[in-house]
């Protein structure tokens, strides 16, 4: 895996999946060059998707791209069951691979984790990409443990990575040849200049064309010209986590108008003095008309 993929907002209207808003956010991300899109992750606010919901919103996406990109899949959960049945029927949809987080709240041991993953590994077809984040999981999937994942399972190929740590991308990279794709922004530039492949996005939601870009820059080594659009960005995709992930960028959307629609609680809407200084930075980058 290489490049962008943006993790896709869920959009709503009246508290129901916005379909046709679904489509045209697609488009735009694919008419501007993303390498794939990624439906019902945290950002799709998969947490308060009903099952029925998100299965839904996966067959559609798959249904809406018709084969133009990449379609990775939220699919983890911190029921392993649960995490195997919504990967069994997005491979049965389609997708081109799944996305897994590590089970939050229950904070298996490092062998639980290498049992839940193996026992999604073992059930599906299509690629794995783990997703490691601390900071929503209170736990994080070590070094060794990934290195052995992805020697143990081939299809576990990649590894979302959101620990802020980087001594843990260079750990994991010199230790075994996954695809390290950055689940942080801001972090881009260095887990690409460590030797990570991309970014699955939360601000190319509204930015793809010039997040393309960096991300191709960097790709290719031409990191000063890479690090002319990431400090241009760099206000924004820090505002971007202002509150909690995906307040900003549907409020933004919103801002824009771009399908968005409202959250539904626990999140809620943004407090008005992040509004203004969103509204601004917005404004800075031209992006508001």
């Amino acid at each position: 895996m290489q490049g962008v993929y943006p993790a896709i907002i869920t959009p709503l209207k009246e508290n129901k999946v916005d379909y046709d808003g679904l489509r045209n956010n697609i488009d735009f991300l694919i008419e501007n060059g993303v390498s794939g899109v990624i439906p019902v992750g945290t950002t799709g606010e998969s947490p308060t998707l009903t099952p029925l919901e998100h299965e839904k919103v996966v067959e559609k996406v798959v249904e809406f791209v018709d084969g133009r990109v990449e379609v990775i899949a939220g699919t983890g959960s911190n029921s392993t069951s649960e995490a195997l049945e919504f990967s069994q029927y997005a491979e049965d949809v389609g997708v081109d691979g799944v996305l897994l987080i590590t089970p939050y709240y229950n904070k298996p041991t490092q062998e639980g984790l290498k049992r839940h993953f193996g026992e999604i590994a073992n059930s599906i077809n299509v690629p794995i990409v783990l997703y490691n984040v601390p900071s929503r999981t209170a736990l994080n999937i070590e070094p060794e443990t990934i290195k052995y994942l992805f020697n143990e399972y081939s299809n576990i190929s990649a590894v979302k990575e959101a620990n802020p740590n980087l001594s843990q991308v260079s750990e994991v990279l010199d230790s075994c040849d996954i695809d390290i794709l950055s689940g942080n922004d801001e972090l881009t530039l260095p887990i690409i200049s460590l030797g990570g492949k991309g970014v699955v996005s939360v601000i190319a939601n509204i930015a793809p064309k010039e997040f393309v870009q960096m991300v191709d820059f960097a790709n290719a080594g031409k990191f000063d010209k890479a690090k002319e659009i990431h400090y241009k960005l760099f206000p924004l995709m820090k505002l971007m986590f202002v509150e909690t992930n995906p307040i900003p960028i549907k409020t933004a959307m919103n801002m824009l108008g771009m399908p968005s629609g409202e959250l539904r609680l626990p999140l809620c809407e943004m407090a008005e003095s992040n509004k203004l200084k969103l509204q601004n930075a917005l404004n800075n980058l031209g992006l508001l008309k």
